[in-house]
């Protein structure tokens, strides 16, 4: 019987993609992913606090240069994938990082500020603050009541 190596996050950019390019000039992106669990208060009155995992994203060839182009820090984004783990020596001691290599990346929801400036450049700071904070509310209200697979999720 075969295995499986699957991974599947829903979660928040945690920073503007990095890319870099390899000697054959291959595109490999790496960004930070966070998934929060939310808290919630026990039987007996105890607060349970939220719990956020971060995830360590890469991104390799067209993914990387379209990651480059389109994700943001703090957009909503749907990754599917799979686990590596490397290692490596540094200072005598063996040091491990468990990675999540993409394969799919889909954006979910785009903050205001990112939607109203899409053609910009992306090494162009954008300085612009939504209107109005409970726009972004009720827009995401209003996504959630329109029906969909992910709305249960978020």
């Amino acid at each position: 019987m075969s295995s499986v190596n699957k991974v599947i996050l829903i979660g928040n950019v945690g920073n503007d993609p990095e890319v870099r390019y390899l000697d054959r000039g291959v595109a490999i992106a790496t960004f930070n992913l966070a998934t929060t669990e939310r808290g919630y208060v026990m039987q007996n009155g105890t607060q349970v606090p939220d719990v956020t995992e971060w995830h360590a994203i890469v991104l390799w060839r067209n993914l990387a240069e379209w990651a480059q182009q389109n994700l943001r820090k703090s957009m909503k984004i749907y990754v599917e994938g799979k686990l590596k783990t490397r290692s490596w020596e540094k200072d005598g001691q063996i040091r491990r990082k468990t990675e999540i290599i993409a394969e799919n990346v889909q954006i979910l929801y785009k903050p205001e500020q990112y939607r109203r400036n899409d053609n910009l450049n992306p090494a162009e700071p954008l300085n612009e603050e939504p209107e109005n904070a409970n726009d972004e509310v009720s827009e995401a209200q209003e996504t959630q009541q329109s029906g969909g697979f992910f709305n249960n999720i978020f």
